[in-house]
């Protein structure tokens, strides 16, 4: 199957969104929940695996889905196929605050590795696999789990990234210590593998965590700023129901403003 090659736009700031263009006979795969709006010419079927050419009739079929569902993926993918005479346009939207990242991976070599929640679109013809890295500690230690997603192909994919993005290009034997939920996608020839931090109370109190991802070049590395794990953990933490605060939480004077602890006791949180 030849790779559909599409024009885009990604329009927004903070909460971006990336409409693609889509000639007749052109078709867009995109991630469940991702859909924000589409032409009427644009239909949409829903696939087994990833949308990608599979070899093998049915077994590859199930082998491809396989692969999504060890990512913690659907089993099945949405692909939006322009059935209409022009131009029509398709927009996928990012699931929290942060950057949509166009990757072209012909210009790639062909393959990119990245988290495996990153995942936000592509054109039709891009292959969704699954990475193992090679040591197994880093499936313990790694933060993300060691089973990453493989994009494979010549044609272009969209990642979202939490927060702000930095692009490291890194030389051979180059290497960077990264928070492990912060990295977004790399290069297949770099190197990755978890790093012990060394200090117990570093580790114990430093809030970094136990483990580094170590990334050695050459190749690319996509970082982010804000992992969606570390931003769950803290909605999480601030929540009223595990201790956090309430509706006084924006105050100057936090648990105790007119919402904080006063008017828990005064008015309860009954509505």
């Amino acid at each position: 199957m030849a790779m559909d090659v599409v024009d885009f736009e990604i329009k927004g700031s903070e909460m971006q969104f990336v409409e693609v263009e889509l000639d007749p006979g052109e078709a867009a795969v995109g991630e469940a929940g991702s859909l924000m709006f589409m032409d009427a010419g644009i239909q949409m079927d829903t696939v087994f695996g990833d949308g990608g050419p599979q070899q093998g009739g049915f077994f590859g079929k199930l082998l491809g889905a396989g692969k999504r569902l060890v990512t913690g993926e659907s089993l099945f993918t949405t692909v939006y196929t322009n059935r209409a005479r022009g131009k029509q346009r398709v927009a996928f939207a990012a699931p929290y605050p942060g950057k949509i990242l166009p990757m072209d991976l012909r210009q790639l070599g062909g393959m990119l590795i990245c988290q495996k929640d990153s995942f936000l679109c592509a054109a039709r013809g891009v292959s969704l696999g699954i990475y193992f890295q090679q040591k197994l500690s880093v499936g313990f230690f790694g933060g993300e789990g060691f089973i990453m997603q493989k994009l494979e192909g010549d044609g272009l994919a969209f990642v979202h990234a939490g927060g702000t993005v930095v692009k490291r290009e890194l030389q051979a034997g180059q290497t960077l210590l990264i928070d492990t939920g912060c990295v977004v996608a790399m290069t297949p020839n770099v190197n990755f593998e978890i790093q012990y931090v060394g200090k117990i109370k570093t580790a114990l109190f430093g809030g970094e965590g136990l483990f580094f991802a170590k990334v050695t070049g050459p190749g690319t590395v996509w970082l982010q700023s804000l992992p969606f794990s570390r931003l769950a953990s803290r909605v999480f933490a601030a929540a009223p129901q595990t201790g956090g605060g309430g509706r006084g939480e924006g105050s100057v004077l936090g648990g105790f403003g007119a919402g904080g602890i006063l008017g828990g006791v005064l008015g309860g949180d009954d509505e």
